[in-house]
């Protein structure tokens, strides 16, 4: 598939069957402000895709537009090959703060989206089909005995994991969470990590996951993207351009084991990305970034790749 008229594409991509998530030539502007600067991305169904990036370069506003809260200043972005015009049941997602109704008991909220979805009377006629959808994910997310209590009763992580079932309960074809852990304590956060992994690998449903912590991108992840505005190329503005991959690394996934965190290799990957992506004074040129994820494509304009 080429890109718009004026790019030329390096590598690529496509509508493939198997690619729930494609973004290409994606620009969101504000203002006189570029944050997201010809962005291209296409993922697979049942990917863990992880999303790193320096503080403001545009992480959320990529959530927001893959969520459908916001439309991209220029460019095409597809769930399922259908243009993502707005927001809909296709795409749940989890938050840093948690979603929660405090006047609602742990079950009510679970079922809360399957009730507002439901016409009047579906919602009466399948009121215990309902509640026994929401009592089972409650069980995989091992607070079934908790269903009668209400937010301010549990603790950070419980009230995490309630979002984390009200959201999975919709069958969403993508799961987007925005820094989901990013409040909670480290103890509490690693338990987390390990839990929407087993989520996974039982549901085995698309996940794009925004994080600042590396370590925590590069545990969870089967692919990982890291998204900067540190690169060079060859427009000679280069005062006001925004955000593009800069790296998209496959991963491995094994294991659910936190050990993984201490081999060597882990923590050289961390070092390289924190490099790629990070660093201001490493300005990679946008034809030398590390794109070896096999579905990672690039649309460059002419300018862009001038040396």
């Amino acid at each position: 598939m080429n890109g718009s008229n004026n790019s030329m594409c390096v590598k690529a991509g496509g509508l493939e069957e198997k690619n729930i998530l494609h973004i290409q030539d994606v620009y969101k502007i504000y203002g006189n402000k570029v944050v997201l600067d010809n962005v291209d991305l296409s993922v697979a169904r049942g990917e863990f895709c992880t999303v790193v990036g320096p503080s403001g370069c545009g992480k959320s506003t990529l959530l927001r537009l893959i969520l459908g809260q916001e439309r991209p200043t220029k460019g095409g972005l597809f769930i399922d090959g259908c243009p993502a015009e707005s927001a809909g049941r296709d795409r749940g997602i989890v938050y840093q703060k948690y979603s929660l109704f405090p006047h609602l008991t742990v079950l009510e909220n679970v079922l809360l989206g399957k009730k507002l979805c439901a016409g009047i009377v579906e919602r009466f006629r399948k009121h215990k089909t309902f509640e026994e959808e929401a009592m089972h994910f409650l069980e995989k997310v091992q607070l079934r005995e908790h269903y009668k209590k209400y937010p301010h009763e549990l603790s950070g992580g419980m009230q995490q994991r309630v979002a984390i079932a009200q959201a999975v309960i919709m069958n969403p074809s993508i799961l987007l969470m925005d820094e989901p852990f990013g409040a909670l304590d480290p103890g509490t956060r690693e338990s987390m990590q390990v839990f929407i992994l087993e989520i996974w690998e039982k549901t085995k449903m698309t996940i794009f996951f925004v994080t600042h912590d590396l370590e925590e991108a590069c545990y969870l992840g089967t692919r990982i993207v890291a998204l900067s505005q540190f690169y060079s190329d060859g427009r000679k503005n280069n005062g006001n351009k925004g955000a593009k991959i800069v790296a998209d690394y496959p991963l491995p996934r094994k294991a659910t084991s936190t050990m993984v965190k201490a081999q060597a290799s882990f923590g050289e990957l961390i070092q390289k990305i924190r490099q790629e992506g990070f660093d201001p004074k490493h300005l990679q040129h946008v034809t030398e970034f590390n794109l070896k994820h096999d579905d990672s494509f690039q649309t460059l304009t002419p300018e862009e790749a001038q040396r």
